[in-house]
């Protein structure tokens, strides 16, 4: 509960700010949103970032003069937050809509491809009779998913796992061919991993009031389908589940951190933070930073002297009023072992390792979007977990890259390393080129590789797997214990943009009240 505001006068409350230094550890979006809470009020900030750039897992990569996203590349509009913070930003003119057009699904035993169905929700399908779902899961799985409407609700309301549920009430077509290919493109994780409550709010309470989990599916798209024409009335904007910018998601970080600067702060790549300590109600952030030196070297036969410019360690102990940890949670929980030690009783979460290969294509096939804007696979079906066709999905992409064609192909899934972690540069290039071609049903030659990037990231426990609830609160309610500090991210927020951001501003207004309001460190 923030503290209630005190008496002093706006302009004591400025000098205080004026005097308060804030030390961000981390660079990445909600780092940098944190950073800028913290500098609006009038405080001293510092950010650090370990890389040479900012943005953490919103990555820009010039691709045979196409720079594009190699990370993140939209974000959800749900709560419209991340939009306020777009419009914030004077970036309103950039949002961009993906192109119409679906995803389909690959690897489904008997079938091969086809379009994902439509009028589903995590892939439960709202009418197992529909015909894009009955190709899916053959006449066999509608009949066991038709169950669900005549089977007794012995259950209903209590079942936690969305897979254990979907496989008990519809089948196991159902679970292993429509919703599994969600679950592990969207949250890299098994259905029976994903808690229903959060990745389907509402879903449980409309299934005991209907009796069916289709009609509780059916339900909830009704009132979706009305909240959003409500919504859309209102703002007379296209509503979409998703929006990207115009140029990519690197945009959004330029701008916050151009507005860092203009508000006073300084922000600092190239930096990694070793320690994090408390003394009393200061905190100490010792850096360490690689910067060039000139230095005389005197050839032994010549005698002739060169310069060099080798690179040396620099340490700096930073004095702050607070610290903000903003890293993913390894990191933060190395940075934070001795000023927050109830931390480590708390208990870490699983992250997978994610890979994510942008191909540059000469391959006109491809143009006409043989399989829609993406694609997912039936999990063990493929070596890759999903495609993004950045050309199709795009007209920004589309526009940029002319009359080539540009691939995203993901590796990597909870419990699964990514089939590209041994392999070097150019092997996986290879084998994100042959997981195309097979996904898309189209030939792709090597030659046809005209450039190609690999991302590697951490991807934090989405907030939608079992137990991720609780282990974040723990966590969080042990940083929140210690005056002076805050943590921000994905490992606490949950993953995406739409969570990340509000978590961020709401840490930093906490921070800044105690700081500010109580005049606490």
């Amino acid at each position: 509960m923030s503290p209630e505001p005190s008496s002093a006068e706006p302009s004591d409350l400025a000098a205080r700010a004026a005097h308060t230094h804030v030390v961000v550890v981390g660079g990445g979006i909600g780092g940098l949103v944190a950073a800028r809470e913290c500098a609006k009020v009038g405080m001293r900030v510092t950010v650090l970032e370990a890389e040479e750039t900012l943005g953490g897992s919103i990555r820009r990569v010039d691709l045979d003069g196409v720079t594009i996203d190699a990370g993140a590349e939209s974000y959800a509009t749900r709560g419209g937050l991340v939009r306020a913070l777009v419009e914030e930003l004077d970036l309103a003119d950039r949002i961009v809509l993906p192109k119409p057009g679906g995803a389909w699904l690959a690897g489904i035993p008997g079938v091969g491809a086809a379009p994902l169905p439509v009028g589903g929700i995590l892939g439960i399908p709202a009418n197992p009779f529909q015909p894009d779902v009955r190709r899916i899961i053959g006449w066999s799985g509608v009949w066991r998913a038709y169950l669900d409407r005549v089977r007794p609700p012995l259950t209903i309301g209590h079942q936690l796992s969305l897979g254990k549920l979907v496989a008990s009430r519809m089948g196991a077509k159902v679970r292993d061919r429509l919703v599994a290919p969600v679950t592990t493109g969207v949250y890299s994780a098994s259905p029976d991993d994903v808690d229903i409550d959060v990745a389907a709010p509402g879903l449980n309470a409309a299934l005991t009031r209907v009796g069916s989990l289709s009609g509780a599916v059916q339900t909830l798209r009704d009132d979706a389908a009305e909240k959003a024409a409500e919504a859309q009335a209102a703002a007379k904007t296209p509503g979409a589940a998703v929006e990207g910018l115009s140029g990519g998601l690197s945009t959004l970080v330029d701008a916050l951190a151009a507005d860092l600067v203009r508000l006073g702060a300084e922000v600092r790549t190239g930096v990694r933070v070793r320690t994090v300590r408390k003394t009393g109600a200061r905190w100490s952030v010792e850096t360490e930073a690689e910067v060039a030196v000139e230095v005389e070297v005197r050839a032994e036969e010549s005698g002739e002297s060169a310069a060099t410019d080798p690179l040396e360690p620099v340490v700096e102990e930073l004095d702050a009023d607070a610290v903000i940890i903003a890293t993913p949670e390894s990191a933060a929980r190395k940075l934070l072992a001795s000023a927050v030690p109830a931390l480590a009783t708390t208990e870490a979460a699983s992250s997978p390792e994610i890979e994510i290969v942008t191909l540059v294509l000469d391959a006109p096939e491809l143009a006409a979007a043989p399989r829609g804007t993406g694609v997912l696979t039936v999990p063990g079906s493929h070596t890759a977990k999903a495609l993004t066709h950045s050309t199709a999905k795009w007209g920004w992409v589309r526009d940029a890259a002319g009359a080539r064609q540009i691939v995203r192909v993901s590796f990597g899934a909870q419990g699964e390393p990514a089939a590209t972690a041994g392999l070097d540069d150019a092997a996986a290039a290879d084998l994100a080129r042959r997981e195309a071609a097979a996904l898309l049903g189209v030939a792709i030659a090597p030659e046809a590789v005209i450039a190609s990037h690999r991302g590697r990231f951490i991807q934090s426990q989405p907030a939608s797997i079992i137990g991720s609830g609780g282990r974040r609160t723990a966590a969080r309610a042990a940083v929140e214990a210690v005056p002076g500090v805050a943590a921000v991210g994905a490992w606490l927020a949950g993953t995406g943009l739409a969570q990340v951001i509000p978590d961020a501003r709401d840490e930093a207004d906490r921070l800044r009240r105690a700081l500010l309001w109580d005049g606490e460190s």
